[in-house]
């Protein structure tokens, strides 16, 4: 299709403007309807990792110590272990999520992205829908809506296979950060992972299978959290959102492509959600302006093989405490193998991979430990 032909983005969260902002860099004419109207939030642990905040850049957006807060790693705790992990290339940063979708939000806005606030999508068809009831006719349509995506189950691109769902809580405490980390506290099946989001706050996520699990619950067992945040005021209201990990059949379908939480959602537990959404975002804005979103369906397979990896073996050690003890254990006593796991994970650009026979002498000392 010519240059300038219209795209349809159904869902303006960090996935969907993202999309927009790839799309209208390539030429074509973008509008975002959502039934929600900004300011836009999410319960997230808050953090980006390198190959986000190298996917911002190819959209416009820079951060630095001016609009959000560096990170230097990761640091694992449990009850007897700490391990941490420096981040050594590139650069993550902790950020809150509403500040986030503001940047993406004014970037769209500056390319001529047009949004469809408070806009009900209704009446999906192969070339239009009703936007609060009147038609809207496409030539791309994307669904970046979310978990419950309607442009998924309208396309037939589900039901999605769901591996593991748990839930998650944020708020934010009015405290210095103690540590240029982020830092994870490893529980009986829960986590709180504190994320510095600027420098007179941090973000405090939980993540448990436990729906009753909230914040202040958290925090009784985790006394080693709760002694560093001290008397801290909370200073935004405790939101959350289910977490799960799984898998669609598809992410397209003739003129239809799914991005974000509609495409694929990774367990909160491994940071990777934001990151994965703007990689799959900038895929997906070329392969609409080069008509092939069959190219963006082989590129979002290998998007999420290490991040479906990374949250199988967190999710193991989550359920089974006498592994996790032992793979502490291990980490605290080589730090530099902790660090090479980090930097496989969060690094950008990627180190080499860890060999298979790698990953077996490191469970073999896992179990030894």
């Amino acid at each position: 299709m010519a240059t300038g032909a219209e795209v349809l983005i159904v869902g303006a969260g960090p996935a969907g403007i993202a999309t927009a902002i790839a799309a209208s860099q390539k030429g074509l004419r973008v509008t975002v309807a959502d039934a929600r109207r900004p300011p836009i939030d999410k319960a997230c642990g808050e953090g980006l990792l390198p190959e986000g905040v190298s996917a911002l850049r190819q959209l416009g957006i820079w951060l630095d110590s001016s609009n959000a807060y560096p990170i230097a790693g990761m640091r694992f705790s449990d009850e007897t272990s700490s391990a941490c992990g420096r981040i050594t290339r590139g650069a993550a940063f902790g950020l809150r999520r509403s500040v986030l979708h503001g940047l993406l939000a004014r970037r769209a806005c500056e390319l001529g992205v047009s949004f469809r606030w408070g806009t009900r999508v209704s009446e999906i068809n192969s070339d239009s829908a009703r936007l609060d009831g009147l038609r809207f006719p496409f030539h791309w349509l994307v669904g970046a809506d979310g978990q419950k995506s309607i442009v998924r189950k309208w396309s037939g691109l589900g039901p999605r296979r769901v591996r593991s769902a748990r839930f998650g809580f944020c708020c934010h405490f009015a405290v210095t950060p103690w540590s240029e980390f982020v830092e994870v506290y490893w529980g009986e099946r829960c986590q709180i992972y504190v994320t510095p989001t600027g420098p007179d706050e941090v973000c405090l996520a939980v993540l448990s299978s436990d729906p009753q699990m909230r914040v202040g619950r958290a925090l009784g067992e985790f006394p080693a959290a709760a002694k560093r945040l001290g008397g801290a005021r909370r200073i935004t209201d405790e939101i959350g959102s289910a977490t799960v990990l799984d898998y669609p059949r598809s992410v397209a379908r003739r003129n239809i492509a799914l991005v974000g939480d509609a495409s694929f959602t990774v367990d909160g537990i491994t940071g990777q959600g934001l990151s994965l959404s703007f990689q799959q975002a900038l895929s997906l804005g070329e392969a609409l302006a080069s008509e092939n979103l069959g190219a963006y369906q082989l590129a979002h397979r290998q998007f999420i093989k290490e991040p479906a990896r990374m949250a199988r073996l967190l999710l193991l050690l989550d359920r089974q405490a006498w592994l996790r003890r032992k793979a502490l254990r291990l980490f605290a006593a080589n730090p530099k193998l902790f660090g090479r796991m980090i930097s496989s994970h969060a690094n950008c650009p990627k180190p080499a991979p860890i060999r298979a026979s790698e990953m077996f002498d490191l469970g073999w000392q896992v179990l030894r430990a």
